[in-house]
């Protein structure tokens, strides 16, 4: 029976934060941003393994992190960029996986997912399907800049869709398509399957579902994370 599992790549230093640790293990809400994610996967019955792939030597990492987990290990093998975390993480998973079992690949600083969006991406791919990821429309307008930051075109927006994650792809399709083109240094892993000559699915995401990368997107997403619990239970 084909299963379902995550890969959380766990081994950025978030530098564009500006703060000590990395931006993952930062709190947010009452608990640090990675440990959102996990407990939403701990919780969805469809998710047999979640494996969180952390640098060798970091620092920050504390085993108190996964408290109460049940389904969550951590895998110390992250490379120098997130192509190569997964990559690798995916390599040290292959002990515990199928090839054919879906893997949902999931940004640790991404915290607003919830279990409606992983499930809407779960029920979206069929098994015929080469995989799908969670996106956006691109509601606002586009502007290409030139060298000096004017305005050099504008793009068109429509069919524009903004990426989010998890991303979910066949273990041993999504293996392969990132050794064949690591070299390229894809920027998710639905870039990589498409070098691979496929096409992925886009499934609708959520805009709580945002990722944190600057100081001020804390704020951001921690509203919004408060405003759904908000109208979930005033249902």
């Amino acid at each position: 029976m084909t299963q379902y599992h995550v890969l959380i790549p766990c081994a950025g230093s978030g530098s564009r934060m500006q703060s000590v640790a990395p931006k993952q293990y930062l709190p947010l809400n009452g608990k640090p941003i990675l440990r959102h994610a996990i407990d939403i996967f701990e919780a969805i019955p469809a998710i047999s393994r979640i494996f969180i792939v952390t640098a060798p030597e970091d620092a920050y990492w504390s085993d108190d992190l996964l408290q109460g987990c049940h389904k969550t290990e951590v895998l110390s093998c992250g490379g120098d960029s997130r192509a190569a975390s997964v990559y690798q993480g995916l390599q040290a998973m292959a002990t515990y996986i199928d090839r054919d079992d879906w893997v949902l690949v999931h940004d640790a600083a991404r915290p607003g997912v919830d279990a409606v969006m992983v499930q809407r991406l779960i029920d979206a791919i069929r098994p015929t399907d080469v995989g799908g990821l969670l996106a956006l429309p691109l509601a606002d307008t586009l502007k290409r800049a030139d060298t000096t930051q004017h305005v050099a075109e504008t793009v068109p927006r429509e069919a524009l869709w903004q990426a989010q994650t998890p991303q979910m792809f066949k273990a041993g399709m999504l293996q392969q398509a990132l050794a064949t083109h690591l070299h390229r240094q894809p920027t998710d892993e639905a870039q990589a399957i498409e070098w691979a000559g496929h096409a992925p699915k886009l499934v609708l995401g959520d805009l709580k579902n945002l990722k944190i990368t600057y100081p001020h997107d804390v704020a951001v997403v921690s509203a919004l994370m408060q405003a759904t619990q908000s109208e979930q239970d005033a249902e």
